[in-house]
């Protein structure tokens, strides 16, 4: 399976990976080199006031922010097992990684498009 767009059916703003045992290197690559440290080179954002946008011509992907074991590295957070059937989604803007677990991603009527 490759990388889509994701999202709710109404946002599709999102870089999305559906996690298998036959991900592609390409496909990892792709999720890793959105995934940015939210601390380093942040202005703030005039328009939203305490909220910050990086900005992405100086900003560098981490290294190794996700696995083809499935390790997803959240920035300055720590380290996040995968598993088949989660969903990894990174916000290209923001480079900010987003992982729902196989199980919650269909539950309360909420309607996804990976």
């Amino acid at each position: 399976m490759a990388t889509s767009t994701g999202g709710t059916l109404s946002t599709t703003g999102l870089t999305t990976l559906v996690i298998s045992n036959q991900m592609a290197a390409a496909d990892i690559a792709a999720i890793a080199a959105l995934i940015f440290d939210d601390r380093q080179n942040v202005p703030p954002n005039p328009v939203v006031g305490a909220l910050n946008t990086p900005i992405l011509s100086s900003v560098t992907a981490i290294p190794g922010a996700f696995t083809q074991n499935g390790l997803l590295y959240v920035p300055n957070r720590g380290v996040l097992k995968t598993f088949p059937g989660d969903i990894v989604m990174v916000d290209a803007t923001a480079g900010w990684p987003i992982l729902v677990s196989r199980q919650a991603i269909n539950i309360g009527g909420t309607l996804w498009n990976p």
